[in-house]
């Protein structure tokens, strides 16, 4: 019996011993987390008679458009204009317009067009865009989309010209002030071509536009 004790208490010593000590953690490898850094930006606020609207211009992605809306603002050539056009397709869908239309001591030079293709901003609900004539001809005039329209971007398979407008940030305050004008009354009269009927009566005044530290 007491050689038995004796044996049971020699195996056991070493898994006593062992369950005494103390282990190192196992190293933890650090995760290394990759991130894109998002492109730089650039917010600015439209006070207008309805409320405020609050853009973020994708000047990286978009710089020759975003900077040329930029110009309007630094230069205060937006402040006292309207929003003049609302073109309402359905319920929430369609766009608005406002801009120096044409206004000798508000407008600059025409601007390079930046396709959707190259430069990745889409028309996606609340985008900003210039709108233009022919492709190198956009200014002062600028549209706010009201729903998605992917009918405004560039298509390289459509016939013609196909390389739609120059979308270049979005709405991301105030989309509701955006509603209202859309639903604001238009004149039955004013307007030519395909604008007639949508013209704003009265316009909406833009009070000022300003960048937003």
């Amino acid at each position: 019996m007491i050689r038995r004790t004796l044996l049971t208490a020699a195996l056991l010593a070493p898994l006593t011993a062992l369950a005494q000590t103390v282990l190192p953690a196992p190293a933890v490898t650090p995760t290394i987390q990759e991130s894109t850094p998002k492109p730089a930006t650039q917010k600015v606020a439209i006070e207008t008679s309805l409320g405020r609207i609050v853009l973020e211009l994708e000047t990286a992605r978009a710089p020759i458009t975003a900077r040329n809306f930029l110009r309007y603002v630094d230069q205060k050539r937006l402040d006292g204009v309207g929003f003049y056009r609302s073109v309402k397709v359905a319920d929430k869908f369609g766009f608005v317009q406002f801009g120096v239309e044409g206004n000798p001591k508000r407008i600059l030079p025409p601007i390079a067009h930046e396709p959707t293709t190259k430069t990745g901003v889409k028309h996606v609900d609340g985008a900003i865009s210039t709108a233009r004539l022919a492709p190198g001809t956009a200014r002062g005039e600028f549209t706010i989309s009201v729903g998605d329209q992917s009918s405004l971007d560039a298509n390289p398979s459509a016939p013609g010209d196909n390389l739609g407008y120059a979308a270049f940030g979005k709405v991301i305050e105030g989309m509701d002030v955006i509603w209202k004008i859309l639903d604001a009354p238009t004149s039955p009269t004013r307007g030519e071509g395909v604008m007639k009927g949508q013209m704003l009566e009265p316009r909406i005044k833009v009070l000022s536009v300003r960048r937003v530290p």
